[in-house]
C-alpha cells in the first residue's frame, strides 16, 4: 500500500480498493484478474492451487515464468507479513494515516 502511495495520486482508486479488501472492484483486465485470483489462492490456501487455474493464467496470456514470478512473490510477502504479525510490528503511523486497513483487519 505504501509504495502505491509513493506513486502518487494517479492510483488512488486502485490503492483504495486494495486498502479496503475490495478486491472484485479493481480496475484490472481479464488477465490480470485471472492473475490475481491465482495470487489470491496462494494467500488464503496455498494448497489449493490447481492444475487448472494455472493452465487458466496461462490461457490468458501469461507465461510459466510471469506465474512463477507471481507466486514467489505472494509467497515472500505472506512470510513477511506473518513475520511482522508474529513480532507484533506495525507500519509506522504516518503511512496508515487511516488505521489499519480493513483488507488487513476483516472488517
Amino acid at each position: 500500500m505504501w509504495f502505491l502511495q509513493l506513486q502518487g495520486e494517479e492510483y488512488g482508486e486502485l490503492g483504495r480498493a486494495l486498502r479496503d479488501g475490495r478486491l472484485d472492484e479493481l480496475p484490472v483486465t481479464s488477465a490480470e484478474r485471472t492473475l490475481l485470483d491465482l495470487v489470491d489462492t496462494v494467500t488464503r490456501h496455498a494448497y489449493r492451487v490447481t492444475d487448472e487455474q494455472v493452465q487458466s493464467a496461462r490461457d490468458a496470456g501469461w507465461s510459466d515464468e510471469q506465474i512463477a514470478e507471481a507466486v514467489y512473490d505472494a509467497a515472500l510477502f505472506n512470510l513477511f507479513v506473518r513475520l511482522a504479525d508474529s513480532f507484533d510490528i506495525h507500519p509506522p503511523a504516518e503511512r496508515e494515516p487511516e488505521g489499519i486497513p480493513r483488507a488487513v483487519t476483516g472488517d
